[in-house]
């Protein structure tokens, strides 16, 4: 991994077009080749970023200080810089990924076995379904054969809200799957959390454990 902090003004241009102002900022070059670019007040999204597959290229020149990022659809993510503060470069190793507690795996088990308690007709396509930036915890389709993505947590936060977000944003890219569809289901959901999935358009399920272990009535609660 490749961490920069410099003073540096950003461009997007694709489907729309974003500027970022002159002012410090990180950027992530990733080992998938990936770029990020963070500011100091959040710790869930970037500023603005390019997911992989994408190439980056460092200008020469004239045009030393200019960083141009292309993914595989010509969208371009152009950093200007002013001045470099801090540049270095990580290896991380493989990376063992997110181990889930027991009752947030015994959950995405549980709700792959019983898939159609999301609804009538629903089918599994399976569990942990990877994608360049880690598994999605169930892929399924409707009764009308769309594809729906659910994450699965204990306790759902906003954190998590974005981490299905992100997961949307690569499936939709895929022909094969898209539309791709969102379903946030925890124990418990935070009203925040929520808020900004419903506002994405996404689903939100309250599972009940034991219901679902065929302890107790076995209905999800879905809003």
């Amino acid at each position: 991994m490749r961490l920069v902090i410099a003073r540096c003004s950003v461009d997007y241009a694709g489907r729309l077009t974003a500027h970022l102002p002159s002012a410090p900022r990180l950027i992530l070059v990733k080992a998938d080749g990936s770029v990020s670019i963070h500011a100091d007040d959040r710790a869930y999204k970037p500023l603005n970023w390019m997911s992989p597959p994408c190439t980056l290229k460092e200008g020469t020149g004239d045009d030393a200080n200019v960083w141009t990022v292309v993914n595989k659809a010509g969208e371009k993510l152009i950093i200007t810089m002013e001045e470099v503060l801090h540049d270095s470069s990580h290896e991380l190793g493989p990376d063992p990924g997110l181990i889930k507690d027991g009752v947030e795996a015994h959950l995405q088990e549980l709700l792959a076995d019983r898939i159609d308690t999301l609804g009538e007709g629903y089918t599994l396509i399976r569990r942990e379904y990877m994608t360049a930036i880690g598994p999605v915890d169930i892929l399924c389709r409707d009764a009308s054969g769309a594809t729906v993505a659910v994450e699965i947590k204990r306790r759902g936060e906003i954190d998590g809200v974005e981490q299905l977000t992100r997961y949307l944003e690569l499936l939709n890219r895929d022909p094969h799957l898209a539309p791709v569809r969102g379903v946030f289901a925890a124990q418990e959901i935070k009203p925040q959390a929520r808020v900004l999935a419903n506002d994405r358009g996404m689903d939100c399920v309250v599972l009940d454990y034991n219901a679902l272990r065929g302890i107790e009535d076995d209905k999800l609660r879905l809003f």
